[in-house]
């Protein structure tokens, strides 16, 4: 039965049961129900029957609603797996491939640093399409279900079981702010971050604060660590900073890492007009 055929049957039953019941009774009930009785009984009557058959009906579109809903979260998982395919594709076999042509132009002439630097910087880049893959299979195929805050706040547990850091988290960016996009870039971003203070910084705590600015949203991961040149360290090898930077540079975002007072912060900003 289709959801149109159910929805005349829901409208037109009391319609159709009132009119039945005023026929019976005036044609033949009338010599034993009074008038009054008869207007007593009526809603009862009514309410009787669509009770019988309004309930059938009513579990019919429950059924329909929970196979459709099923359908629906199977097609996003599909969608979601085969965007995470094409991802692979274009990012760990690309790499892949690259790294296997460097590594047999490095067996044809004497070592080259240059060459060397382009074969770290290409397995960091890998690694991190693999941290990234892992990361949307275990958050984002279900992001109809899994709100993005929580994959977030997942993200944050892993890295305060791997470590003794302290990680505060203060959140006032409307996840209906972010596009789907926006918000697997922007995870990602945020964990390399947690993932170098973890590595590099010798932090106690890490503050991640995402706020709503004048014209727009800004995400700060900010520690108390050791502290860097990010100048230096951009150029000496920390493919960290150039990855975060690339993922901002891609979604128009402004990326910047700066030391105010004891603090080490790393900003991610978008001006929404």
């Amino acid at each position: 039965m289709t959801y149109k055929q159910m929805k005349w049957l829901i409208l037109t039953i009391p319609t159709l049961t009132i009119g039945v019941w005023e026929f019976v009774r005036h044609e033949y009930l009338l010599p034993y129900i009074s008038m009054e009785m008869g207007n007593v009984l009526a809603p009862v009557v009514v309410f009787l029957v669509t009770m019988v058959f309004l309930t059938q009906l009513f579990r019919l579109i429950e059924r329909h609603q929970e196979e459709l809903n099923q359908t629906r979260a199977l097609q996003a998982v599909l969608e979601e797996r085969e965007r995470i395919a094409r991802e692979l594709h274009d990012g760990i076999a690309q790499s892949l491939f690259f790294l296997s042509a460097q590594i047999s132009k490095m067996e044809k002439q004497p070592k080259d640093e240059i060459c060397f630097d382009r074969l770290k910087e290409s397995i960091f880049r890998a690694n991190d399409y693999v941290r990234q893959a892992i990361a949307n299979l275990r958050y984002s195929a279900q992001a109809g279900q899994i709100p993005w805050m929580e994959g977030l706040k997942s993200l944050m547990e892993e890295i305060r079981r791997e470590s003794d850091l302290e990680i505060a988290l203060e959140w006032d960016i409307s996840e209906s702010l972010l596009t789907p996009k926006e918000k697997v870039e922007l995870l990602a971003v945020i964990r390399e971050a947690l993932l170098n203070v973890h590595k590099h910084a010798e932090a106690r705590r890490v503050r991640v604060r995402g706020a709503m600015t004048d014209t727009g949203w800004e995400c700060v991961v900010a520690d108390d660590g050791k502290g860097f040149d990010p100048a230096s360290a951009a150029s000496s090898g920390h493919y960290g900073l150039r990855m975060m930077k690339d993922r901002s540079d891609m979604m128009n975002w402004q990326f910047r890492v700066t030391r105010v007072g004891n603090e080490t912060r790393v900003t991610v900003r978008k001006e929404l007009r």
